[in-house]
């Protein structure tokens, strides 16, 4: 069988043992076909030393494009020529046997995108999450954002990432603070066609104070609002819409904002009900909870908000 080349993006700051766990967890994949790994600094000096040549090489790049994550990425893609790209953030860890079994069913459905299932680490306790599908549809995506389906796990065939009018275009450098960027992605993919699912939990995602983005609540909101503009679809899925207006309530109350987080709240209850980020968002609103508290008791469970 003739395994097609396959190009790891790993965007990378201020992470440096993080780092090389990754780069090592991903060189370590029992892999047949061609193999690399270029590491994309964002905003820090590049470190050299990570860079080998040989059968599987690891380049060393710095971000020439828009600073933050989606640029970081796109810098990689487009300095790769392999047939495929695959994505590993840095604080993540690819398991065993992940990469020749999405290649596999790539291959196998001749997809266009392939992603797997996780599990989350946080603290000490790992949480499976699983999709329940080999196949994601746009209305999958729409009703949730399905965080099984996490940045981590992509393998998607490089020239549709290129290519902005044939192909899926690459990843939104004008995603505020490089949010919500992986579920962009996603929706336009889905758009095209269904995307293919490894539903194994083949990449351990750490979840916890290493994420970059975990008390950035402005960025959050206007990050979610740019997904509503950007996909209107969202708007018009009943579940979808309450989940975002309610994650919206969620952020605002956890920045200390009571009148948005009624705002978002409310309208989050009139289009479902029984939205519970409603519930969360108002309770904090009011001093019942906290909205950390709450996340953290959430991510216990594999869980966000």
């Amino acid at each position: 069988m003739n395994w097609p080349s396959v190009g790891v993006v790993i965007p990378t700051r201020d992470r440096p043992a993080l780092l090389r766990r990754a780069v090592q967890a991903v060189l370590s994949q029992e892999y047949a076909g061609p193999l690399r790994v270029i590491v994309v600094y964002d905003g820090t000096p590049p470190d050299t030393t990570l860079a080998r040549d040989g059968c599987r090489p690891v380049l060393v790049a710095r971000n020439t494009r828009t600073p933050g994550l989606a640029g970081a990425r796109n810098t990689g893609i487009l300095a790769l020529d392999t047939d495929l790209v695959a994505f590993c953030d840095d604080d993540d860890v690819w398991l065993p046997g992940k990469l020749a079994a999405q290649v596999t069913a790539l291959l196998e459905h001749d997809a266009e995108l392939v992603t797997c299932a996780i599990e989350v680490q946080f603290e000490d306790r790992l949480t499976p999450r699983l999709a329940g599908t080999d196949t994601i549809r746009l209305p999958h995506l729409l009703r949730s954002r399905m965080v099984m389906l996490h940045s981590s796990t992509f393998v998607i065939r490089r020239p549709l990432l290129t290519s902005e009018d044939t192909g899926i275009g690459l990843v939104a450098e004008d995603a505020p603070g490089s949010q919500n960027e992986d579920w962009d992605l996603l929706l336009r993919a889905a758009k095209r066609r269904p995307i293919t699912h490894v539903d194994q939990p083949l990449v351990r995602v750490l979840w916890g104070r290493t994420s970059l983005f975990a008390h950035r609540y402005d960025t959050k909101i206007e990050s979610l609002t740019w997904m509503l503009k950007r996909h209107p679809e969202i708007g018009r899925c009943r579940h979808g819409a309450a989940r975002v207006y309610g994650q919206l309530a969620c952020w605002h109350a956890a920045k200390g904002d009571r009148w948005n987080a009624a705002k978002w709240a409310g309208r989050a209850l009139r289009t479902r009900w029984r939205e519970p980020r409603a519930a969360i968002a108002l309770a904090a609103a009011t001093g019942m909870i906290n909205v950390e508290s709450v996340l953290t008791a959430l991510h216990r469970r594999g869980h966000g908000i």
